[in-house]
């Protein structure tokens, strides 16, 4: 097992530590920012094998944010989204090879600016119950989750805006996010390794040895959500969705 047939220098290991940190802080706390980290790793390892290498790193978060939120998830959400969120990953595994990334990219980006769009205005009207309460709207933003989340681990702006528009108190966002994300994560697992074969032994192993970065972020991130009020948690949010969500459109 050569870890450096992965890692070929300490600028790569040094671009794994910032990733994990930040991965840390988005799953405890600051929801969506891991779409900061996304292009960083792309460009340092490549498109597909970067995947590979973000994927265990996420679960492993996913776990430190579940065990610090586990009481505060909101399951009727949850399994609103994951029906239409698993089959996601199928439509993403049959079109992965029909949409070149950059235009899929692009997609995905408008459809986020979208929904945000959709909330801002059904909050400025007050009709929040007649669009996201609709029965295709949990089921909408599964379906795109689990595509986006399948392609490029990129679902985090997507559940953001769900979330977002569902009005949840921050430690219930936080909650259901990190809970929806561990089972979403985790039975990606098998797929990536089998599908795509770009998890090996040696990048679970540059996880776990990233796993101090990862702790040193997740409880950043925990800090900053006792410091911010909700008002001012939920438009940090707003504003980083549509910062990570313009990063896909460059």
């Amino acid at each position: 097992m050569d870890i450096s047939t992965v890692v070929s220098g300490p600028a790569q290991w040094a671009i794994l530590v910032l990733c994990a940190i930040i991965i840390g802080m988005s799953k405890t706390g600051i929801q969506g920012i891991t779409t900061l980290a996304i292009p960083i790793l792309a460009l340092a390892f490549g498109g597909k094998p970067s995947t590979g290498i973000i994927l265990p790193m996420l679960c492993l978060a996913d776990f430190m944010a579940v065990a610090y939120y586990r009481r505060d998830a909101q399951w009727k959400y949850i399994l609103r989204l994951l029906p239409s969120a698993i089959a996601g990953f199928f439509v993403a595994l049959a079109v992965d090879k029909l949409i070149p990334a950059e235009e899929f990219k692009r997609l995905m980006a408008l459809c986020i600016l979208a929904g945000i769009g959709v909330m801002f205005w059904t909050q400025r009207v007050g009709k929040e119950n007649t669009i996201s309460s609709a029965w295709w709207y949990g089921p909408m933003f599964g379906l795109l989750g689990g595509f986006t989340t399948m392609i490029g681990n990129a679902a985090g702006p997507i559940m953001s805006v769900y979330l977002l528009s569902m009005n949840l108190p921050k430690n219930s966002f936080v909650g259901t996010s990190a809970w929806f994300f561990l089972i979403v994560n985790l039975l990606k697992v098998p797929l990536q390794i089998f599908a795509w074969n770009n998890i090996s032994w040696t990048t679970v192993v540059i996880d776990v040895m990233l796993l101090p970065a990862l702790a040193l972020g997740a409880v950043l991130g925990i800090w900053l959500v006792k410091r911010l009020p909700e008002s001012k948690y939920r438009t940090l949010i707003i504003w980083l969705t549509i910062l990570s969500t313009l990063m896909l459109l460059w």
